[in-house]
């Protein structure tokens, strides 16, 4: 148990630097398949919920909350850097972020849709079709689609327009053959702003796609094994 308990400090320790405060010390320490490892699989869950409640993000709560951690997880960690790799090559407008034991990226909602709209835009088709490739090299993943909006309008207004951007993506990604069971999708309207509102440049900012990529079951049970073979190393 205690195990556990230094695991999770460390882990949420990690993590909310990483994504709330942008500190570059740690991330220069421990490369991204090192954090991989540092946590337990039985602390992961707990870590994801905790993390995903504490900073008020569910993407980051669902990545840690997949988490293997040891060995396993190191290996899940080579495996989604070079799937990051390849995202950051093809993808237009987005950061792509390595956490932990998965990918987190985030669309700038301004970039994929018009103001109050949930139809995608024509000249972005191809950058989700260009995710949707990589996500079908790298079949064994999970992948969390959420809507976010800003605080103009109402809440249900929002929720809604947040709900139906993040079934678009989900919509265009099966299209482009990516299979619906390993797809979620979510809209959180403006509960989870990561700027203030009341600045234009604040608003755009909350206007957004978070998408989470993280190891699904058959993947996380093949690296606690070690037999995720050659083209994990």
């Amino acid at each position: 148990m205690k195990t556990r308990a230094v695991a999770l400090v460390i882990a949420g320790s990690l993590l909310m630097v990483d994504t709330m405060t942008g500190c570059k010390t740690i991330r220069e320490k421990t490369n991204n398949t090192q954090r991989g490892a540092v946590i337990g699989a039985g602390a992961g869950a707990v870590a994801g919920g905790l993390i995903g409640r504490k900073s008020g993000n569910t993407a980051m709560g669902a990545i840690i909350g997949a988490t293997v951690g040891g060995a396993g997880g190191a290996l899940i960690g080579r495996r989604m850097d070079k799937q990051a790799e390849e995202l950051r090559k093809g993808l237009e407008n987005a950061r792509i972020e390595r956490v932990g034991e998965g990918i987190k990226i985030t669309f700038d909602s301004d970039f994929l849709f018009d103001v109050d709209q949930y139809n995608l835009k024509s000249s972005n088709q191809e950058n989700i079709a260009k995710l949707a490739e990589t996500l079908k090299k790298y079949d064994d993943t999970e992948v969390l689609i959420e809507g976010h909006a800003d605080n103009t309008g109402s809440d249900e207004h929002n929720l809604k327009l947040s709900e139906r951007r993040a079934k678009t993506v989900g919509k265009l990604l099966q299209s482009q053959g990516v299979k619906g069971n390993r797809l979620i999708e979510k809209g959180y309207g403006e509960s989870q702003p990561i700027a203030d509102n009341s600045s234009t440049a604040g608003r755009q900012q909350n206007r957004r796609v978070e998408i989470a990529i993280y190891a699904n079951e058959k993947l996380r049970k093949a690296a606690e094994r070690g037999t995720l073979g050659s083209i994990n190393t």
